[in-house]
C-alpha cells in the first residue's frame, strides 16, 4: 500500500504553490518522494517558501515564475522544468483568482450580480478559463510525447451548488457581500472540462480528475466562521493540510483506474 501512494521518482507541477493550498500541497507531494517544480506568478513568495526548507528537500523543489495566462510564460516554464528533470508526470493545477474588492466600496452592491462589473468578469474568466485552457494545452501536449501523464484540476463546491449567500451577513443578518458570480461562473467550467480531457485522452495514458475543497481556514472573521460551522455537517471549516491526503491520492498510482471523476473534499458541504 505505501507504494501504492508513493510519489518516488515523479515530478509534479504545481501552480499557485505559493497559495495557501499550494504550499500544503507541495510539502505533501515532496514528503510522498516527489520532485515538486513550484510554479506561481509571485517570485518573491516562491523564495520564502524555499528558504524555509532543508537542503534536501529543497534539492526536489524548483522554483519557477508561471504566469498562465501568458503562453510565452507557459513554454518557458516548461522548458525550465523539462531541461531540468524532464516533462511533468503529474500537473496539480491550483492558479486562479477571487476576485478581492476595496474595502471601501458598497460590497453588496460591488458583489451583486445585477450590478457587476464586466471588467471584472473578463479579468476573472481570462485567468481561472483561458489560463487553465493554456496551461492544460501545453501540458497535454508534452504529456501525449512522453506517453502519458495525470492532470489534477481544482474547482469549488460552487462548481457543484450555488453559494449560500447567508454566509456574508454582518452580525445584525445585513449583508454585506454576495459571492460574486464570476468566480461561480469560472469555477464551474472546470469539472466537464476534466470530463472533456479524460474521455479525449483516456487511451493516450491521461488521466484528468478534479478535487473539490471547501472552506479552508485562512483567517476568516470570527462571524463567518460561526456562520459556516453551523451549516456544515462536520460543524468545522477545513485545516489546509487535510487536502493532503486527497491530492496525494490522485497524484499517485493509487488512483489509477481514476479519470473523468470529481472527489469532493468538503466536510459533507454538498451533502444537504
Amino acid at each position: 500500500m505505501n507504494d501504492l501512494f508513493s510519489l518516488d521518482g515523479k515530478v509534479v507541477l504545481i501552480s499557485g504553490a505559493a497559495g495557501l493550498i499550494g504550499q500544503s500541497v507541495t510539502t505533501a507531494c515532496l514528503e510522498a518522494g516527489a520532485r515538486v517544480a513550484c510554479c506561481d506568478l509571485d517570485e518573491s513568495k516562491m523564495s520564502d517558501n524555499q528558504s524555509n526548507r532543508d537542503s534536501a528537500t529543497r534539492a526536489r523543489c524548483l522554483s519557477v515564475q508561471l504566469d498562465i495566462t501568458s503562453g510565452e510564460s507557459i513554454a518557458e516554464a516548461l522548458k525550465t522544468i523539462v531541461d531540468h528533470w524532464r516533462v511533468p508526470d503529474c500537473l496539480i493545477h491550483l492558479a486562479a483568482i477571487d476576485a478581492k474588492f476595496d474595502a471601501s466600496l458598497d460590497l453588496a452592491k460591488a458583489t451583486s450580480f445585477e450590478s457587476f462589473d464586466i471588467e471584472q468578469w473578463n479579468n476573472s474568466l481570462s485567468v481561472n478559463m483561458t489560463g487553465t485552457f493554456l496551461l492544460t494545452q501545453a501540458v497535454v501536449r508534452a504529456m501525449l510525447e512522453a506517453d502519458g501523464g495525470n492532470i489534477i484540476l481544482v474547482p469549488s463546491t460552487y462548481a457543484l451548488v450555488a453559494p449560500n449567500q447567508s454566509l456574508y451577513l454582518d452580525e445584525a443578518d445585513r449583508q454585506v457581500a454576495f459571492k460574486p458570480v464570476d468566480y461561480v461562473a469560472s469555477k464551474s467550467f472546470l469539472p466537464n472540462f476534466s470530463r472533456y480531457l479524460a474521455t479525449l485522452y483516456g487511451q493516450r495514458g491521461i488521466r484528468v480528475n478534479c478535487l473539490v475543497p471547501h472552506g479552508v481556514r485562512n483567517n476568516h472573521p470570527a462571524n463567518f466562521e460561526q456562520r459556516f460551522n453551523a451549516m456544515s455537517p462536520l460543524g468545522r471549516m477545513c485545516d489546509v493540510d487535510e487536502l493532503r491526503g486527497p491530492f496525494v491520492f490522485l497524484a499517485s498510482d493509487a488512483s489509477s483506474y481514476m479519470t473523468g471523476s470529481t472527489l469532493v473534499v468538503d466536510g459533507g458541504w454538498t451533502a444537504w
